[in-house]
């Protein structure tokens, strides 16, 4: 059987993916920082702090990977774009790669981002849009791909890089867009936004998840986007959202106004994701939103319940 280390297992991405691996016959070894999630069977747990270059080494000394999928990183709301941690982030990866290479790793796929690129070009492609990060998010993350590839080149190590654009369903912070307009509706609340003429590119996360573990599992190397390649409005999207729970009424468009910076074009093009590696998206973008709705659902109502017994 196949041995797998996932970094950031209990995170966004990371914790959709564990069952997948599972499913293909991987035996997955899952790293956390924080708390166990419940146990699935074929994973096992680790708690590890990846920002200590002992415990890494232990880690991989005991565990010996033939396969990493790597997630971990600080991607907070909020803070993630400017945080000094994205920098200790880069380090910690590159310790983990070279610990994991020297245990005997085969293959090592990394999770990039779309603030890699230039967005004035709006339309992104990974060997032809110019990268220019103007973040510290960007451009660790950039720096890490540049250095993936030189350290795999070097030593013969097998790796791919997957450019994440805006994944979206159960487990998101609530905070950001999508969640925090369905809990909006769901409480009843308006769901004040901006103008929503923005194109943007969403991707189910299980979809997202599966895409990884498809390019885990292919030969193909380098970056390659992990998307939807639908571009859409984020007003399309709301009012979806809002049509699904009943109440476009409370949408508020051009209640706030967008981050100064922001393009009004990203969206990622999917072909090496498609014709390389083979795979393809299954989630329409409905399915994903009415599964993220009911999620949220079942989720507000342990809240109330939890704040009724306090």
């Amino acid at each position: 059987m196949r041995k797998i280390l996932v970094t950031g297992a209990s995170g966004f991405i990371g914790r959709h993916t564990l069952r997948t691996l599972v499913e293909h016959e991987f035996d997955v070894h899952a790293v956390t920082a924080g708390k166990l999630t419940p146990a699935l069977p074929g994973c096992r747990w680790h708690r590890v702090d990846l920002l200590d270059p002992v415990q890494i080494k232990n880690l991989l000394r005991d565990v010996q990977p033939a396969y990493l999928l790597h997630f971990a990183w600080d991607v907070i709301p909020g803070r993630y774009w400017t945080s000094i941690n994205n920098f200790s982030w880069v380090q910690a990866s590159l310790g983990l790669l070279q610990s994991f290479q020297e245990q005997g790793g085969q293959r090592v796929v990394m999770a990039g981002t779309c603030a890699e690129y230039d967005w004035s070009h709006g339309y992104c492609r990974e060997f032809i849009t110019p990268k220019l990060p103007t973040t510290a998010y960007g451009i660790c993350k950039h720096s890490l791909q540049v250095m993936l590839e030189a350290y795999t080149r070097e030593t013969g190590l097998s790796s791919a890089w997957g450019r994440i654009f805006l994944n979206y369903g159960p487990h998101e912070y609530p905070v950001r867009l999508i969640p925090s307009v369905i809990l909006s509706l769901l409480r009843g609340e308006p769901a004040r936004c901006s103008h929503g003429s923005q194109i943007r590119d969403f991707l189910y996360v299980q979809d997202a998840a599966e895409a990884f573990v498809a390019l885990l599992e292919s030969n193909v190397s380098g970056p390659v986007n992990i998307a939807s390649g639908q571009p859409v409005t984020i007003k399309f999207v709301i009012n979806e959202i809002a049509r699904q729970i009943g109440r476009s009424g409370l949408i508020e468009f051009g209640a706030v106004k967008p981050p100064e910076h922001e393009p009004e074009v990203l969206f990622g093009d999917i072909q090496r994701l498609s014709n390389e590696v083979g795979w393809v998206p299954k989630y329409s973008l409905e399915f994903g939103i009415q599964h993220t709705i009911n999620w949220w659902s079942r989720n507000l109502k342990i809240q109330l319940v939890e704040k009724v017994t306090l």
